[in-house]
């Protein structure tokens, strides 16, 4: 009968914890010291219909930057904390400008964000020069996020991976004769758009946060710190299981994650 060591089982429970608990707006409420609810009632009325385009003009244009510059394999710790020093700066010009900010800001944030979750990845044995990793990376930032249609159970790691599983394959099959950068594509298209529709309840909570007045440019370096933090988390846990996955089978972690 198939076990996880007593090590990968202590990996997997901190992976779960990091994915099923990520306290996104709590975190960002308690940096600016009042509900970020006050702040979505300050956001334009047109928020909520640009919102999908805003994030999947991102996810793309983070895609065609991100992860080519970097080497393929390292046996080395991720640099979580040169990350977020680089999306602090960007946050504290984006709170500098306000709401206003976030169009210009969120696809430099995002590029570095995409940056910093392939090197996690790198660090947890996947090699970055591999299509599938690529998907992977973008999936992250589906993770710890509801979409407007989901209910609890819907939210869940897995739940979430289930949900996207036809679109990666989709977009794998055709990324594997063309290149992750071919926006013209429309299965490109519709995978950054069910990425979006995630990503985008969590960037509407950062832009809420940045609305509550006085926020500034110092506050604005705070929650890109929180923002990055986030999406830390979620590639840390999801490379750990990716990891697990290929020691003990995806159906196996996926039985003693949900177990535990």
């Amino acid at each position: 009968m198939q076990t996880l060591t007593s090590e990968d089982k202590q990996q997997l429970q901190s992976a779960k914890q990091l994915l099923e608990n990520p306290g996104l707006a709590a975190k960002m409420s308690n940096a600016i010291g009042s509900p970020i609810e006050q702040g979505l009632k300050l956001l334009p009325k047109s928020w909520n219909s640009t919102i999908n385009e805003v994030t999947q003009k991102a996810l793309l244009k983070a895609s065609d930057a991100a992860i080519y510059t970097m080497k393929s394999t390292s046996t080395g710790l991720a640099s979580n904390r040169i990350h977020k020093l680089s999306v602090a700066v960007t946050g504290g010009v984006g709170g500098f400008f306000g709401v206003a900010g976030i169009a210009v800001e969120l696809p430099i944030s995002t590029t570095i964000m995409l940056r910093s979750i392939a090197d996690i990845a790198r660090a947890e044995g996947e090699s970055i020069s591999n299509l599938e990793t690529k998907l992977a990376c973008l999936e992250v930032f589906s993770l710890g996020g509801k979409s407007k249609q989901d209910d609890g159970a819907e939210s869940g790691y897995y739940a979430v991976r289930t949900a996207l599983a036809k679109s990666v394959l989709d977009a794998s099959e055709f990324l594997a004769k063309k290149t992750i950068t071919d926006q013209g594509s429309p299965i490109l298209v519709k995978f950054t758009a069910e990425i979006a529709k995630r990503f985008g309840i969590q960037v509407t909570e950062k832009a809420a946060a940045q609305a509550v007045p006085a926020i500034g440019a110092a506050g604005g370096a705070i929650i890109n710190t929180i923002f990055i933090g986030h999406y830390q988390d979620m590639a840390t846990g999801h490379f750990i299981i990716r990891r697990l996955e290929k020691t003990y089978g995806k159906d196996f972690v996926q039985q003693e994650y949900n177990k535990l």
